[in-house]
């Protein structure tokens, strides 16, 4: 039977997508209509680079996927066309580069996401971008300690020179 083989074609996008969601940290979904080839490609390069797997869904294998993994509330985007960007180890790329890509593409919109379980509405996606990223956050703390650790050794230097300064009787 045709219709048996396609059912179980289908339960297997659907425990493809359930497992590609578990296994991910964050997530978001986009509505991706009205854009072309070229920029597709070079969206798709740049999340590629960041370790980002970008793909289109179907919205009502997406839904059964999400019902599975405790995303109900997220069934409300699944309409028009829609795409899923997954990150299995960085919370912030998939966000900073689809938000980026939003604001120069008026057509493609940011739908929805998730990130470490919290379900996230297209405001919620916006902020996690605003986020600075882990390289960014890693260069402004080494500035903050090198600062202290600097500003340390200067005023212990200045304390050496002023002890070891000859004494007035």
């Amino acid at each position: 039977m045709a219709s048996e083989k396609i059912l179980e074609s289908k339960k297997e996008i659907v425990n493809q997508i359930t497992d590609r969601i578990k296994g991910s940290c964050a997530g978001v979904f986009v509505d991706y209509s009205g854009i072309n080839v070229a920029d597709d490609t070079q969206l798709r390069r740049e999340l590629r680079a960041a370790g980002v797997e970008y793909t289109v869904v179907k919205n009502t294998l997406t839904k059964f996927a999400l019902k599975n993994v405790g995303y109900d509330a997220l069934d409300v985007h699944m309409e028009g066309t829609t795409a899923l960007a997954t990150s299995v180890d960085d919370v912030i790329s998939p966000a900073k580069i689809l938000c980026k890509f939003a604001k120069t593409h008026e057509n493609f919109k940011i739908k929805a996401g998730y990130c470490e379980g919290e379900i996230l509405d297209e405001n919620g996606v916006k902020a996690l971008a605003a986020v600075p990223s882990k390289e960014q956050s890693l260069v402004n703390l080494m500035y903050v300690l090198q600062s202290s650790t600097r500003n340390l050794a200067v005023v212990l230097n200045q304390y050496v020179e002023k002890c070891s300064e000859p004494q007035e009787a």
